[in-house]
């Protein structure tokens, strides 16, 4: 029996229970994570102030999704915000100072440095049965948010 790797759900229906379970992805970006991330890019990136109205349109994402993730980042002063119809959000520091890991640990935590499902040293193998990869590509991926900086997006 082939399985085919491209249905995005599997649909588990047990009596009085329902599952969807979504496709394991090897990393894991939230939405708000990833429209914190492209929205303080484009603030670096402007000259002039930008309002939600405005992020949402070039991130093709919900405005009031935005707002909430926009708000996330004044109150943990990454942007500063101005009300009012010359309104939006600029840098609060510079963007040379700002790492992507800052921006994607305030909506998604901390990244996992060991993926296995198995707990370190209670694993039956002498080697690791998915050749150590996933915990590589964990690293590579949070190493080039610590290391790379607004200022390198623009």
């Amino acid at each position: 029996m082939e399985v085919n790797f491209l249905v995005v759900y599997l649909r588990i229906l047990i009596p009085k229970y329902s599952f969807t379970k979504i496709m394991a992805k090897l990393v894991h970006i939230s939405e708000a994570a990833s429209l914190a991330v492209h929205s303080m890019a484009l603030v670096a990136n402007s000259t002039d102030m930008m309002n939600v109205n405005q992020l949402a349109e070039l991130t093709h994402s919900s405005r009031n999704h935005l707002a909430k993730v926009m708000q996330t980042l004044v109150k943990n002063n990454l942007l500063e915000s101005t009300r009012g119809p010359k309104g939006g959000f600029i840098l609060k520091g510079k963007a040379s100072e700002i790492n992507l890991m800052r921006i994607f640990e305030l909506f998604d935590g901390s990244i996992d440095d060991h993926y296995c499902g198995i707990e370190s040293g209670k694993c039956p193998f002498l080697q690791c049965v998915f050749g150590g990869l996933a915990d590589k590509f964990s690293r590579e991926f949070s190493d080039y948010l610590k290391e790379t900086t607004l200022d390198q997006l623009l």
